[in-house]
């Protein structure tokens, strides 16, 4: 399953997800690409085609802006994934951070279902820290 994962990320198939989940495509076709695209974020090389094609900017406009209570379910779950853990989750949460997503995560971990309820207060548990960490300065 991993290297099939992988050989489709090669092959170049975040790009076109993303342009779905950020084009005005219909909901039903964005949510199949959200699915898609965290069943990628689950191996490094996905996650780092996921922020270099623009699917930080596209899911965080999903949680602010989505009709679908299920987009932004996996749009969350996608953005936890890339931001968990790995090599650059560091910098993936600072990329966060800086398109906006911490007001619409709140509104989204106070307002949604429970699962995404669960997965945004995770996100923002993930965006405190690093924050903290940022701002410690070293002895």
């Amino acid at each position: 399953m991993k290297a099939n994962k992988k050989r489709a990320v090669s092959a170049g198939v975040v790009k076109p997800l993303v342009e779905l989940v950020a084009g005005e495509t219909g909901v039903g076709m964005a949510e199949k690409a959200m699915v898609v695209l965290s069943s990628l974020a689950a191996i490094e090389e996905g996650k780092t085609a996921i922020v270099e094609e623009g699917g930080i900017t596209a899911l965080v406009e999903v949680i602010e802006d989505g009709t679908s209570v299920k987009g932004k379910e996996f749009a969350v779950v996608t953005l936890l994934q890339v931001c968990e853990e790995g090599v650059y989750s560091g910098r993936n949460r600072g990329l966060l951070v800086g398109e906006g997503a911490i007001p619409p995560l709140v509104a989204l971990s106070q307002t949604s279902t429970a699962r995404a309820k669960h997965k945004a207060q995770r996100l923002l548990g993930y965006l405190r820290e690093q924050r903290q960490e940022g701002s410690s300065t070293p002895i």
